[in-house]
């Protein structure tokens, strides 16, 4: 069974995606900041991160950059920011996918298991 990684501060668009993942049959762990969501990475190893840029703490893209130097775990950007320049700053920083809100869960789904063979965390 898939583990993923929720990163995102706002609750309701959490329970969004744990109930998506659950439905999809995968398992999800929910970080709320930035250090929960390195936190989490490191302990949990997800086989994929769905990171929201927008985080209480921290920019997101300091997020995928802090994975990435350890860890080639899949990682699509969920976010509200629709510039060309955020979209570059974090596909630069190493996420894999970027998708904007709102966005379409069959979509995101979509996108997950596209990555998820090429997971080798």
């Amino acid at each position: 069974m898939c583990l993923v990684l929720i990163v995102e501060d706002d609750p309701g668009i959490q329970d969004v995606l744990r109930l998506f993942a659950e439905v999809n049959d995968m398992r999800a762990v929910v970080a709320g900041t930035a250090e929960a969501a390195i936190r989490e990475a490191q302990s949990v190893r997800p086989d994929l991160a769905i990171i929201d840029l927008g985080l209480p703490d921290r920019d997101g893209v300091e997020v995928i950059a802090s994975i990435r130097s350890w860890s080639h775990l899949p990682i699509i950007v969920l976010s509200a920011r629709t510039l060309d320049s955020h979209k570059r700053a974090a596909l630069q920083a190493g996420a894999d996918d970027y998708v904007t809100k709102p966005f379409s869960v069959p979509e995101l789904l979509a996108r997950m298991r596209a990555l998820l063979p090429r997971s080798t965390t």
